[in-house]
């Protein structure tokens, strides 16, 4: 009797992905093998027939990465420190175009494209994926930030040595660890939104019973040792107060930059903190605010995302700033 499990059937299109979104059907192995051959070696065929790789092994999901990020987004070197966050590509693209979509309702209908749309990463990590998948796909300015400084020499390193990003992105070292805004943006500079993967969790044991769950899913089994193939530092998974704390600072000090940023965006992992969210929000007075669901394969999150600039200030901040797009 063979081995082989009955074949899973999947989706040809992950439709709960944005439509924009580049990874929404399945890994094309020959093609990302033809970015990158040392993916080969990978590349196995698992128990239900379909070619992938052991997203145990920390070398696999890196070259992955690597592989992706060559393929779709023209990135020739990328590599991050170990035990530094390896995030999941197709995820990250979401969140972009999602956002780029959101853009486009203050530009009647239409995602503003070119380097004088600047977008603001807060905790743009090692891995500098945000500003690669967004200069790519939309042609947009990056400044990413972050409190970490091996992240950010890492990042730097990343865009020194791909010329694409070069006139795209420039990294800063918040020295602030409890400050979001101040001290990254300077007075009178003005970006047209901020996007943030913020700490989930509120300790490091939390964050350990986060991975070991997710390998627990992967593995269709329960897992007792955390691996590093998800990895992280801190800053990157937890916070005293995690999300709701972070979350809610960001929310309190974006109030005294409502004239700098077009809007302001940021993933939610915990259903549960949104009302939260928006109780807050209510008190300060937003002019919009919106709540984007996304969704990967079995896992759902969702993007909150607010302005302070009425229809009025919108159709200035567009005819000052995107004319090119308008």
């Amino acid at each position: 009797m063979s081995d082989k499990k009955k074949k899973k059937e999947h989706p040809a299109v992950k439709h709960q992905m944005h439509p924009n979104n580049k990874h929404r059907e399945r890994y094309d192995f020959p093609a990302l093998i033809s970015s990158v051959p040392e993916l080969a070696e990978y590349v196995t065929t698992n128990i239900y027939g379909d070619e992938s790789i052991d997203f145990f092994n920390p070398a696999a999901v890196t070259c992955l990465n690597n592989a992706l990020l060559k393929h779709y987004y023209d990135i020739t070197e990328w590599s991050i420190p170990e035990g530094y966050l390896c995030p999941p590509i197709p995820g990250r693209a979401d969140y972009i175009h999602h956002i780029a979509e959101l853009l486009g309702t203050s530009n009647k209908m239409r995602i503003p494209k070119g380097k004088h749309v600047r977008c603001l990463d807060i905790g743009v990590g090692a891995n500098c994926v945000y500003p690669i998948i967004g200069s790519k796909e939309y042609d947009w300015s990056f400044v990413g930030s972050d409190i970490d400084p091996v992240s950010i020499a890492s990042a730097k390193h990343i865009v020194e040595s791909n010329a694409v990003l070069k006139d795209h992105v420039t990294l800063r070292l918040q020295k602030h660890p409890e400050d979001i805004f101040f001290g990254i943006i300077g007075e009178g500079e003005k970006f047209d939104l901020t996007i943030c993967n913020p700490p989930f969790h509120v300790s490091a044991e939390a964050a350990a019973e986060g991975t070991l769950r997710k390998l627990s899913n992967l593995q269709h089994k329960k897992v007792t040792e955390t691996k590093l193939n998800f990895g992280g530092q801190k800053n990157e998974l937890w916070c005293e107060g995690g999300e709701l704390y972070f979350v809610r600072n960001m929310i309190r000090e974006s109030k005294k930059f409502a004239t700098s940023c077009l809007w302001f965006s940021t993933l939610v992992s915990k259903q549960a903190n949104l009302e939260k969210f928006y109780s807050q929000l209510e008190l300060l007075a937003p002019f919009d605010v919106r709540t984007i669901p996304m969704g990967q394969g079995n896992k759902s999150s969702r993007l909150i995302a607010w302005t302070f600039q009425s229809k009025e200030a919108q159709a200035k901040w567009r005819n000052e700033r995107w004319k090119e797009s308008v």
